[in-house]
């Protein structure tokens, strides 16, 4: 047990300063977060609970205010410490409801984040219905003249072809000012994010953040496949933020817990700089995803990925039509060959609503799948094939093997969606089926790569007796989580991808635990450009897999476009690269030596906009990784308008003598001039849809 260090009415018991946050308690017992300098009233209580029969005190949109929130008074606080981080438990307690609130602060020693879960312990003698449940809360943000009017609120929509589209507004266009002087209370409304269904990412990223004026931000991740929520708004003159994970108003979700009984919030992290805006705080945030996931060697090898789908076989492979892809692919320099959907496929009436058993098709491969992966492995790359775990076709004979208890189902009634039924991979049967299916592919058929796609939104989850669908889901996505785990632990060399119909599950549950996550199914080269440079705001650069398809029929300028927006992620290669013509090939080999001789910085580098994020129809777009001995940019130019030339800030590079190089493409005709004073690089592209890849060390 820690002691408390008194400051005047209030005890300081936890601080971090990088973050410079305290939790402080005052005379009455409760518990908020803040900064130093902050009014006690402008904080919010560290854990905020609505359950069935104790609302909030205040109703509304809000989910802060409430009743359980309100009584919950602090019992103690203990901290624990290894060789790489510090953990804090700060112990409350419901003298009305019995109910126990742990809040785990973990940091890293020297890192401006932190990250938070609570774990609910029901101490008393009746069942209590849980409704919502804060992971994190915050209170008393301000800019520097201590108000929320010099803050800018900043969110990410997120959609099928349309990931990463980062928005914002200043505070006060989304929290007006309402003169709670008249009044005696804030207002009741808030601005705020969800999720809905199983895609986690499906309408905005879990990710928001204020900045104020002179360059300081926080910054937030709910790290959920299941559910979550963030809501910020006003309190006492300043601004707070509450994270959630699944609740029952936006994700019906609620959770009865018994006597005895306990539940785990979902995590999430919060970063805070003082300076540098969000490129810092997203530098910070990179930091803790790395700290954060599953310790695996793809994300120090890099390998270059060559995939049969994109804009190429499009889910229809064969031997006839692998073997020359294989070989060209090889030839380029690709580390990896990835099959994509429909290899399993034998079905006159196609694949989609068939799937599950997850056995080659005899049709496609004559001579047997084994083939064509021994091919793969000939050409010196690692085979790969596509799955699709946890779904099972309508039309699959799985759909009638395994037990109803096996599937998600709602009313008694199994759920269908888009053809497709949903596994419960809580139940025994469900998880044996992909332990055998994965463990015949990574183990007999020594296939060293899966990409694990999920191309439904199974809606709210699943009903297991009395449990709520939401709390299906959550259980489920545990499970989930909790089976890759396991797959890896059998199989540690092989490789994960994350992929939710592109983008629509990019969230960091499943990025702990899996190497890649695809970043879009967008099929359009000149779309693609901003994606690919605000991926890094949702995943660290060297788990974004961009695809990039140059085809026989592109100029020379459109194959090195797409080849550009993924040579500082990860490049997922696609393409008939066997039908190109000699310039055409090389200039394809070209861009993959290039991302070989920079990997190993990409996989330590942090991101930053040169340009500010994208907006989604911008001309000029410009993505930057700050690695410890370059610092890389990739500038795109889509379209005839705004000139031919287009400034970039790089301030930290401001004062230092360089020049610039041009790794991609090598053939550039246009020009790249520093200016040290300034931190200014001024770049030229004469002619519209191009790109190019610079080096500045």
């Amino acid at each position: 047990m820690t002691a408390a260090v008194a400051t005047g009415e209030r005890a300081r018991l936890w601080s971090h300063p990088e973050l410079g946050l305290h939790a402080f308690v005052d005379a009455s017992g409760s518990v908020g977060l803040g900064t130093s300098d902050q009014d006690w009233a402008a904080l919010v209580p560290l854990v905020e609970v609505t359950a069935t029969g104790h609302g909030r005190l205040w109703s509304g949109e809000r989910f802060i205010e409430t009743a359980i929130g309100d009584r919950l008074a602090y019992r103690g606080h203990e901290t624990a410490k290894d060789a790489h981080r510090e953990r804090t438990t700060i112990r409350l307690a419901d003298p009305v409801t019995e109910l126990a609130a742990d809040v785990v602060l973990e940091t890293v020693a020297g890192a401006a984040f932190l990250r938070a879960r609570v774990r609910l312990v029901n101490e008393g003698g009746a069942p209590l219905r849980l409704e919502s449940v804060t992971t994190l809360t915050l209170g008393g943000i301000t800019d520097a003249d201590g108000g929320p009017e010099g803050l800018t609120l900043h969110w990410a929509d997120n959609d099928w072809l349309a990931e990463c589209r980062w928005r914002k507004a200043a505070f006060r266009e989304q929290v007006v000012p309402l003169s709670r002087s008249a009044h005696g209370h804030e207002g009741r409304g808030c601005f705020e994010r969800s999720s809905q269904g199983s895609w986690s990412t499906g309408r905005h990223l879990p990710v928001g953040a204020l900045t104020d004026r002179d360059g300081g931000a926080w910054l937030w991740q709910i790290e959920s496949s299941a559910g979550w929520r963030f809501e910020t708004g006003e309190r006492e003159g300043a601004a707070y933020v509450a994270l959630f994970g699944p609740d029952d108003a936006h994700h019906q979700w609620h959770h009865t817990l018994a006597p005895g009984e306990e539940f785990h919030t979902v995590s999430a992290a919060l970063v805070r700089v003082e300076e540098g805006g969000l490129d810092a705080a997203f530098g910070r945030l990179t930091d803790h995803r790395r700290a954060l996931r599953r310790d695996h060697p793809d994300h120090r090898a890099l390998p270059v990925i060559y995939n049969d789908y994109m804009n190429t076989l499009m889910g229809d492979p064969t031997t006839e039509k692998l073997m020359p892809l294989i070989e060209a692919a090889g030839a380029a320099g690709a580390e990896v060959f990835v099959i994509d959907a429909g290899w399993y496929d034998d079905d006159a009436q196609g694949w989609w609503d068939a799937v599950g058993a997850w056995e080659p098709a005899r049709g496609r491969f004559p001579g047997g799948i084994k083939e064509v992966l021994d091919a793969v492995r000939a050409h010196g790359m690692t085979p790969g094939l596509w799955l699709e775990p946890e779904v099972v076709g309508v039309r699959s004979p799985l759909a009638r093997a395994l037990p109803p208890e096996a599937f998600f189902r709602r009313g008694g009634i199994r759920v269908t969606e888009h053809g497709r039924h949903h596994l419960d991979l809580r139940h025994p049967a469900a998880r044996a089926h992909l332990d055998a299916v994965v463990d015949r592919l990574a183990g007999a058929w020594g296939v060293g790569y899966l990409k694990l796609d999920y191309n439904i939104n199974i809606g709210p989850g699943t009903e297991n007796g009395a449990e709520s669908p939401g709390a299906g889901l959550l259980g489920h996505h545990r499970a989930h989580l909790d089976w890759m785990a396991a797959v890896l632990d059998r199989h540690p060399g092989l490789v994960l991808e994350n992929c939710g119909s592109g983008g629509l599950r990019m969230d960091y549950a499943q990025l702990a635990v899996a190497q890649l996550q695809s970043t879009s199914d967008q099929q359009d080269l000149l779309r693609y450009p901003p994606i690919a440079a605000a991926a890094a705001t949702a995943v660290t650069p060297e788990q974004a897999a961009v695809w990039a398809y140059p085809q026989p029929h592109h100029t020379l300028d459109e194959i090195a476009f797409t080849l550009a927006g993924a040579l500082l992620g990860r490049i997922h290669l696609s393409g008939f690269l066997d039908r190109m013509n000699p310039d055409q090939f090389a200039l394809v080999r070209s861009a993959l030596d290039v991302y070989k001789d920079i990997r190993p910085e990409i996989a330590e580098a942090h991101p930053f906009w040169p340009l500010g994020l994208p907006g989604w129809d911008d001309a000029w777009i410009a993505q930057g990784l700050r690695g410890r001995e370059s610092t890389f940019v990739t500038v795109w130019r889509r379209g005839p308008a705004d000139g031919a030339s287009r400034e970039l800030t790089i301030a930290h590079l401001r004062g230092a003598q360089l020049q610039p190089s041009v790794l991609h493409p090598a053939a550039f005709d246009g020009t790249a001039r520093w200016n040290a004073a300034e931190g200014k690089l001024t770049v030229s592209l004469p002619r519209p849809d191009t790109a190019v890849v610079l080096r500045l060390r």
